[in-house]
């Protein structure tokens, strides 16, 4: 599989005769903590090796959002644009939003923007944000003279790691809807109590684990992208592609973290 990794170049590259998929980056302006973007660009670039289409539609905050698509992203933020955020989703877009992953749209949604993707929030000074109960979870901050739940973050995930870095207050008790994501092996997880990471709700993912993400989890990106194409080309499946550098970076995170992994 020819790829480069010469920024843009690689775009002047590639062959679009796989199928084509449509993605919605929601509200960049306000939620884009920790290079979240960077989970955005990995999905395009992992796309475009393989000559699949990414079509990228950046939502921001007084945006519409008419068109089904097969997948969303949304970043983390502090309590101020969260609270935006919580307003403009529910008022604009929670409709598109849950019928697109009713219907089998994947989705990443990372720290704050996972946690409006629950039925609430509600922060460090009390107020409360409605989420969009994408996950049957709630999250509360148990106030500003709280730890927060800080550092490396190395957890299991489908018999290998998921590795990131996670910086929240908040505190996620999931419900009977939705199961972890993954098991934390170092770190604080959703809670620093139950051992979980993170939810799963059909095809929705989400998780307090930035960095970003995706550029160091290549196996999470190509689950995420495997769940997208489900929907338009169920029989289409996946080319490998040379992760060497993914892997190194990947074991090189796992490190930091203090754990070890072999492949």
């Amino acid at each position: 599989m020819r790829r480069t990794r010469l920024g843009d170049a690689l775009l002047d590259e590639r062959v679009t005769d796989g199928p084509s998929l449509s993605l919605a980056y929601l509200y960049p302006d306000l939620m884009n903590l920790y290079a979240d973007r960077g989970n955005v660009t990995c999905l395009q670039r992992r796309c475009a090796w393989r000559g699949i289409e990414l079509r990228v539609t950046t939502v921001a905050w007084g945006d519409s959002l008419d068109e089904p698509q097969d997948m969303y992203v949304i970043g983390g933020g502090q309590d101020r644009q969260q609270r935006a955020a919580s307003d403009g989703l529910r008022h604009r877009h929670a409709d598109c939003i849950g019928r697109d992953v009713a219907d089998g749209a994947a989705m990443l949604a990372v720290c704050g923007g996972y946690q409006l993707m629950g039925r609430s929030y509600r922060d460090a000074d009390g107020t409360v944000m409605d989420g969009l109960g994408i996950f049957d979870m709630e999250t509360v901050h148990p106030g500003a003279d709280v730890a927060r739940c800080i550092g490396n973050i190395a957890c299991r995930w489908q018999g290998a790691h998921l590795i990131g870095f996670e910086n929240h207050g908040g505190r996620t008790f999931l419900g009977a809807g939705a199961s972890p994501l993954a098991e934390v092996v170092k770190g604080f997880g959703n809670n620093g109590r139950d051992g979980g990471e993170g939810a799963v709700a059909g095809t929705a993912v989400g998780t307090y684990l930035h960095g970003s993400l995706l550029p160091k989890n290549p196996h999470l990106a190509d689950h995420l992208l495997t769940m997208a194409l489900r929907r338009v080309a169920p029989e289409y499946s996946l080319a490998p592609l040379d992760d060497d550098v993914e892997w190194r970076a990947h074991r090189a995170a796992l490190g930091i973290a203090g754990v070890s992994e072999r492949r």
